[in-house]
């Protein structure tokens, strides 16, 4: 049965849908030996031979999910031009291509969801699902009712009004304090950039929830499959059904 080249793709765990796409375009994707720059094309997966990169692409994967304690000093990209260090690395055991869902920037730690479930990445990330994220943050002073108020209706940067955020204050010795906020936003670097505009620049920063997946007792650096109960969890949270 034929499909959609950059379905199989998708389903072979080479990226997103999107991301799939887009390599066609750029020329990366032949099918049977021949470059394919056009989307409509459609391939049967267990006949043609289907090459990303050069490399040959199998038929459907099983999907699979993890959960990784992302730490400080790594990027969240499968590769990096300049020479950095990604974390793929910190999976090596993983047979799957999987690809990390969202963003956590190089200076961040934390929980870092990968998979190749393009379909349920994509939602997770998109602002129609209001996924929230939350984040133990680590900032410069103590912050007053009006700063605080402040982090929570929005706040204005270079790229607009941020959305409401959920803060608590957990704990502050006048020097520093120690916030807990949850977003639904995907900015980059949001968080550091909503402290550092109402003058309380961020000192370390940890995602410890997204959705209902919670970081837990993982150690920086370590990672885990989720459960078939917590994926269930986040495909009702994204209304996606079957597997």
């Amino acid at each position: 049965m034929k499909e959609r080249l950059q379905k199989v793709m998708a389903h072979a765990g080479v990226g997103s849908r999107r991301v799939c796409e887009q390599m066609i375009l750029d020329g990366l994707v032949s099918v049977n030996g021949k470059i394919v720059t056009q989307l409509g094309i459609k391939v049967d997966p267990n006949k043609d031979v289907i090459k990303v990169n050069n490399r040959v692409i199998q038929g459907k994967e099983p999907l699979v999910y993890y959960l990784l304690h992302k730490p400080k000093g790594f990027i969240t990209s499968v590769s990096d031009e300049r020479g950095r260090k990604t974390v793929m690395e910190l999976l090596p055991e993983v047979k799957q291509r999987i690809y990390p869902v969202g963003r956590l920037d190089y200076d961040s730690e934390g929980l870092l969801l990968l998979t190749n479930d393009g379909r349920l990445a994509n939602r997770l990330i998109h602002p129609r699902y209001q996924i929230r994220k939350y984040y133990l943050v680590k900032v410069e002073g103590q912050l007053s009712s009006a700063t605080l108020e402040q982090l929570r209706t929005g706040v204005e940067l270079e790229d607009g009004l941020t959305s409401p955020a959920i803060v608590q204050i957990i704990s502050s010795d006048g020097k520093e304090s120690l916030l807990k906020i949850g977003i639904h936003e995907g900015r980059k670097r949001q968080i550091r950039r909503m402290c550092a505009a109402v003058g309380h620049p961020v000192k370390r920063l940890i995602r410890v929830q997204m959705g209902p997946i919670k970081l837990g007792k993982l150690e920086p650096g370590k990672y885990r499959q989720l459960t078939e109960q917590e994926v269930g969890k986040l495909r009702q949270a994204v209304k996606v059904r079957g597997k």
